[in-house]
């Protein structure tokens, strides 16, 4: 489930409100407590427009849906159905430290010091199956090639052409790493609590306000980050909160300005605890392919369930959280399953043997269609 953004002064409905916390504490008074991420749209008045002087690699394609209507969307990389090439993507990977005081936890969340058995979350991030093309994905008995597993599961979403241009790849490259960015959460923003789906401690905090941040974060790198790339926001054992009515959001993703020339970006949480929502990298794995599939949070669809192309949300609440694990040198990763643009009205033969996601784990079109 994605949320749309709320102006800032809508969050005195939730109360937001200065609270006391020393340490990890049972689930506060959120009114509603389930597994969510968030999309937030590019016309958000504090977003400033990117420069136009580099463009995101897009291509821009349409299909009519069941209802017989036109759905026109914008994907990254080049056109599937014309080209046969790759296309590279710079990426940016920001790791951000989540600070709480006395009064509001007394706790310290950093990706780069966190450990996962002998590695950093950051480390465990990097390895993973999302930048590294360590796996040959068989689909259904169809073999859809080496790659990064959004890349796989792009391949497959257009794999009726794409099995005819083998060299067609939508990649993100070798990730430059920012330096750590710093977040000292008040009590007005968030604080410690015991993780609602598990046992251990993690960090709360406003999305809202946290987004305010991070754009601070992509003003202070302008002379770095550029549209044509994309900046990964990256916190270990934190969830985002709509005030504190609503828990847990563990990413989202938004544009600075519409296609072409908006500045994209995402962010998401690594969770250490094993079972837990958002655990390692299914969050990631989420993002990355609402990313790839509607970079400017515009690719508007005639669904029940969503109102946009989000290709993650449909399977976000199946089990394990609609992620799927892949082990890679003896660790194993959770990434979700996405849906293919058939889920959306488009023809099913679009995709991989004609499936409705990657995982084969959905079988009906979205409601309304």
């Amino acid at each position: 489930m994605n949320l749309r953004l709320l102006p800032l002064a809508a969050l005195a409905t939730f109360g937001i409100l200065t609270t006391a916390a020393s340490a990890a504490t049972p689930v506060p008074k959120f009114k509603i407590i389930r597994p969510l991420f968030r999309t937030i749209p590019h016309s958000v008045s504090w977003h400033h427009p990117a420069p136009p002087s580099a463009q995101l690699r897009q291509w821009d394609g349409s299909f009519t849906d069941h209802l017989g209507q036109t759905v026109n969307y914008t994907m990254v990389g080049t056109d599937p159905n014309t080209t046969n090439k790759r296309t590279v993507v710079p990426l940016y990977v920001i790791p951000i430290k989540m600070v709480y005081g006395a009064v509001n936890g007394n706790m310290t969340f950093d990706p780069m010091k966190a450990k996962v058995g002998r590695k950093t979350v950051l480390q465990r991030l990097l390895a993973s199956p999302l930048f590294h093309p360590s796996i040959d994905y068989v689909q259904g008995g169809t073999d859809l090639g080496t790659a990064q597993y959004v890349d796989a599961y792009q391949r497959g979403n257009f794999w009726s052409v794409v099995q005819k241009h083998p060299r067609y790849h939508v990649k993100l490259g070798k990730a430059v790493i920012l330096p750590e960015q710093e977040i000292d959460v008040n009590a007005a923003e968030g604080s410690v609590m015991t993780n609602p789906f598990g046992t251990k401690p993690v960090g709360t905090m406003e999305v809202d306000l946290f987004d305010q941040v991070i754009q601070g974060f992509l003003t202070q790198f302008a002379g770095t980050i550029t549209p044509d790339s994309f900046p990964l926001f990256v916190t270990n054992d934190v969830f985002l909160t709509e005030g504190f009515a609503v828990c847990c959001i563990g990413g989202y993703h938004s544009a600075t300005a519409g296609h072409p020339s908006g500045q994209t970006y995402a962010y998401a949480t690594y969770e250490t605890e094993n079972g837990s929502f958002s655990q390692d990298v299914s969050a990631f794995s989420h993002e990355i392919g609402e990313w790839m599939d509607d970079p400017f949070t515009d690719n508007d669809v005639n669904c029940g369930d969503n109102s946009l192309m989000e290709n993650g949300d449909p399977l976000e609440n199946n089990a394990n959280y609609g992620a799927f694990p892949y082990t890679v040198n003896g660790f194993t990763y959770n990434l979700q399953s996405l849906v293919f643009i058939g889920y959306f009205g488009a023809p099913p033969s679009t995709s991989v043997n004609s499936w409705l996601s990657f995982q084969n784990d959905e079988q009906s079109v979205c409601p309304g269609q």
